[in-house]
């Protein structure tokens, strides 16, 4: 398959907004643990019900959906800045790198809203702004060259939790060995690792008087959730940048890649999204389900989950990938297409929908006071609801008007010029059934 010298047509562009908006609602279902019951993420013992249908919605999601959904969004941002720029450089425009670099610091402010005033404590934006603005140097390699960077870029961040693990394990070593030891008799490297280890195992795994402290600050009032939020967020947009910026790094690159080499715009045949499918279930499933057995065997504590982390990247990318090939194979067939030209203006208007799972989280965790109320199974309710408004909601809007509410405002700061906001005439419908995702 030949580079693709240009942007793509409409028709491409639809893949790209269909793909974004399942990877939106597919981000909903692993955000919402973490907005409704904080800590309990990762520990299902910790808050939600660790038993019953609430062990298994920890399962079936770790197992089919974690990481994915958030790799596919970073897939498509990856895609995103190839189109942005080639298209700004098509036009001519002496400016088209400072436009590419202000679109980007404005996400940057939207995530830093979305973090300090939404209090989504796990916002993406603020990740996504900051990394793209390494990725502009490297929009004009080659897609395998973009491919090998992408990989690569992976691969050091698993050799970074390889490095965590070997930690981990070493601390509790020295954990085990100083517990063998009479306090009386223990040293005061002995006692100093016996403390940060149970520190660091409380801040994991928050015992039951301690969850409800953080659950009584978190839906007591909104300035007490950000008293309570505060330091996570920053350690979020500080620390957690670093320590994770190869994952979100390699991920879009691998995006401009796959986008360069025609895999994102249904430009290579059908077998090629057969095998995607067929061996990244065969090697993802494989993999998440030995990871989450390990944790489970190991009663879900600290260690287990860093251990499982050595193959988390190797599992989750090839889980990406068998979802990216089932979704492409999906577009390919021409099945549903009411239901794909829905869930593209979901994924068009992507950015207004991601605030607006924070804003009802806001409303339903802060201030009604559920954060920590449901059990883990009974937090998928509202995902459900809020799927189904905003997939009906999504087109009727695009219908009326050329952009999300934020979309609007983003473009129109990136600008500095006030783009029209409601439509002259209605669209016109995009064609459907087969004929508009060729074969071959």
């Amino acid at each position: 398959m030949a580079e693709l010298a240009a942007a793509p047509t409409a028709r491409r562009i639809e893949s790209l907004d269909f793909v974004r908006g399942v990877a939106l609602f597919g981000i909903l279902l692993m955000n919402i643990v973490a907005m409704g019951l904080g800590p309990a993420y990762d520990d299902p013992t910790v808050a939600g019900g660790d038993t019953g249908i609430n062990l298994w919605t920890w399962f079936v999601l770790n197992v089919g959906i974690e990481g994915t959904q958030r790799a596919l969004f970073s897939i498509l941002f990856g895609a995103g800045v190839i189109l942005l720029s080639s298209r700004l450089e098509a036009t001519g425009r002496p400016d088209s790198a400072d436009v590419f670099f202000r679109r980007n610091l404005l996400l940057v402010g939207f995530g830093l809203f979305n973090a300090w005033i939404l209090l989504w404590e796990g916002d993406i934006l603020f990740y996504y702004g900051v990394t793209a603005l390494f990725l502009y140097a490297f929009r004009k390699l080659p897609g395998r060259t973009l491919l090998a960077l992408g990989v690569g870029s992976l691969l050091l961040g698993a050799a970074w939790n390889a490095l965590d693990a070997s930690n981990s394990r070493g601390a509790f070593q020295q954990f085990q060995a100083a517990s063998q030891v009479t306090a009386a008799e223990r040293t005061a490297e002995q006692k100093k690792a016996i403390e940060s280890w149970v520190e660091k195992e409380r801040e994991f795994r928050p015992a039951p008087e301690a969850y409800a402290e953080i659950r009584e600050a978190n839906s007591a009032s909104y300035w007490s959730a950000l008293q309570s939020r505060a330091g996570l967020i920053a350690h979020f947009q500080s620390w957690w940048l670093y320590r994770y910026f190869f994952d979100i790094f390699g991920m879009m690159m691998i995006g401009m890649a796959l986008f360069r080499l025609g895999v994102l715009t249904l430009e290579v045949k059908t077998h090629t999204y057969a095998a995607m499918m067929a061996g990244g279930y065969a090697i993802g499933l494989t993999g998440n389900i030995a990871e989450a057995r390990w944790i489970m065997s190991n009663d879900f504590s600290m260690l287990a989950y860093h251990q499982a982390a050595i193959s988390y990247d190797v599992s989750r990318l090839a889980m990406t990938m068998g979802h990216l090939g089932l979704l492409m194979l999906f577009l390919r067939s021409g099945v549903l297409p009411r239901l794909r030209q829905a869930m593209a203006a979901v994924g068009r208007m992507a950015l207004t929908n991601y605030l607006a799972h924070s804003v009802v989280a806001l409303v339903l965790f802060v201030f009604l006071g559920l954060w920590g109320a449901l059990e883990r199974h009974q937090l998928y309710y509202i995902v459900f609801a809020v799927w189904a408004v905003q997939i009906v909601v999504s087109p009727i809007w695009l219908r009326h008007f050329q952009f999300g509410p934020a979309e609007w405002l983003w473009r129109y700061l990136t600008y500095g010029k006030k783009p029209p906001f409601r439509r002259e005439t209605p669209p016109e419908a995009p064609p459907v059934g087969p004929a508009a995702f060729p074969a071959e």
